[in-house]
């Protein structure tokens, strides 16, 4: 690289030991905070190595990006042990960052700010108006405390600190993994630096046609959709279970629930947490048979003491759908609102509270109304430093065919996402069938999709054609059936579920 980013594709970083695990190292390098400013201010950017273990068999370099949005709900640096005891550790030096505004890098921070409308699943149209101040509040909390940077966290310069991270590793081309929304951004680092991209898996992708709020909005639909499938299931057992024989019946029970703990919380969890629980059970088949037991117990209360077991269920189940993080007493990541905001948002008030009042009815479960509320980009503070990104930037030039991965039932990036992508870059299709987890690759959860992607990455074997391979199975209940189909308590039941999938936060 020469010119005036010379200097930054040509450092020499200085590697050190973890404290994490013996074979991964750190460092830290500079990039432009603004690129068309090289001369200006610098950011750092956290990086790390674990060198290839059979150095006769090295093919080069893998860099892996964790979802986000910005790479806010994943590892970072620590990226490259996901892979530990996969081929993937033998033949290459695997790399990862920090994205900028993250952990280790130079951080984007925003003002924690109370929010008086609280967080309701169905809240009434009296709170609307204030959820849209909370908003506006949240927005200047991310302005006092952004430090300048906000302008310059986004997609393209996260893509344009990979390629600085890919000349600084010493490497022609580099070999690309981006989980959930690293997708869009492996997805546009191929347009953007096309040529020194190799081989690239882009697992559970976004939608390249959708903005931000397409996204979210998409989520609030196939968590109802899993939800449908559910109670379909539940109500051809419903000797097993007792919460109706269609359908719709099922679906009765359990807004009877939710009217129940409305009016009269059991343990300090109402009908909110509830509503985030229904959407998590739905979503996982494996949880299935956990959900309806869970519904039973809150209609049908057994004990007080399995009413209780319930409550914490339910407290369990709705930490997986969504949960906020912080960890400063005054000051919280504001990657998300940055990221978000080099989108368009429309600025009408009204046009938000009529969606919140549909999805309000239509999509409760896994907090839909929430996916359609105000958000911060009503009232941005600051200009977007290039325009937003439109499909038009995503496309594949110069660079091999790829791998997509999908989960069909996938409630946080819908499948019709991954489908877009594959066809848009010219990808083979990998779909895991009737499967709602989020991120297949290397998570431990399909061996076929492991064998397909690892045979791709290590010997550049590309699948002939599409492939659908099989998901976690339902629980093996049959229609007639009758008793408990697992021992140990509900909440036990599900915190085994949880550990064993190492099931992914969704951090706002």
């Amino acid at each position: 690289m020469s010119g005036p980013l010379h200097d930054f594709y040509s450092q020499q970083p200085r590697w050190e030991a973890s404290g994490v695990d013996d074979a991964l190292e750190y460092a830290s390098i500079e990039v432009p905070m603004d690129y068309s400013d090289p001369g200006g201010r610098r950011l750092e950017i956290a990086i790390s190595r674990m060198r290839a273990k059979e150095p006769a068999r090295r093919r080069g370099v893998l860099l892996a990006l964790n979802g986000g949005p910005g790479g806010e709900g994943g590892m970072g640096r620590r990226m490259p042990l996901r892979y530990k005891g996969t081929e993937l550790e033998l033949v290459y030096d695997l790399v990862g960052l920090d994205p900028r505004g993250l952990d280790g890098s130079t951080r984007l921070y925003a003002e924690i700010t109370q929010a008086k409308g609280g967080f309701d699943s169905r809240p009434p149209d009296d709170m609307f108006p204030v959820i849209a101040e909370d908003m506006r509040v949240r927005e200047e909390g991310c302005a006092r405390a952004d430090d300048g940077l906000r302008p310059f966290i986004n997609t393209r310069n996260t893509a344009r600190d990979i390629d600085v991270l890919r000349g600084v590793v010493g490497a022609e081309k580099i070999s690309f993994i981006g989980h959930a929304d690293g997708s869009h951004v492996g997805a546009l680092y191929g347009a953007m630096f096309g040529p020194n991209l190799d081989r690239c898996v882009l697992d559970c992708s976004r939608n390249p046609y959708w903005n931000w709020r397409d996204q979210w909005k998409a989520q609030s639909v196939a968590y109802r959709e899993n939800v449908d499938l559910w109670a379909e299931w539940v109500a051809e057992r419903h000797a097993r279970f007792e919460l109706g024989t269609t359908q719709q019946q099922v679906i009765e029970a359990v807004e009877e629930v939710a009217d129940l703990l409305a009016e009269a919380p059991v343990n300090g969890v109402g009908r909110t947490p509830y509503d985030g629980a229904v959407g998590t059970g739905a979503t996982y088949r494996g949880l299935w048979d956990k959900l309806a037991d869970l519904v039973h117990e809150l209609r049908n209360p057994t004990s007080e003491a399995n009413r209780a077991d319930a409550a914490k269920a339910i407290g369990l189940l709705a930490s997986v759908v969504f949960q906020w993080r912080t960890g400063h007493p005054t000051l919280r990541s504001g990657v998300t609102d940055a990221v978000t905001l080099e989108d368009e948002w429309p600025t009408d008030l009204e046009f938000y509270f009529q969606e919140m009042r549909e999805f309000r009815e239509k999509y409760p479960y896994g907090y839909g109304v929430v996916r359609v509320q105000p958000w911060v980009g009503i009232y941005r503070t600051f200009q977007p430093q290039e325009p937003p990104l439109t499909p038009d930037d995503v496309y594949r030039k110069d660079y091999p065919p790829g791998i997509v991965v999908h989960s069909s039932a996938n409630s946080v990036l819908r499948y019709e996402g991954g489908v877009a992508m594959a066809r848009k870059l010219g990808f083979r299709l990998i779909t895991v069938a009737d499967e709602g987890h989020h991120e297949i690759y290397a998570m431990n959860r399909n061996s076929k999709v492991d064998e397909l992607v690892t045979r791709y990455l290590v010997k550049g074997i590309l699948p002939k054609k599409d492939v659908t391979c099989p998901g976690m199975p339902r629980p093996d209940i049959a229609p007639g059936q009758t008793g408990p189909s697992q021992a140990g308590t509900l909440a036990e039941q599900i915190q085994r579920f949880i550990d064993e999938q190492r099931l992914l936060h969704l951090k706002w």
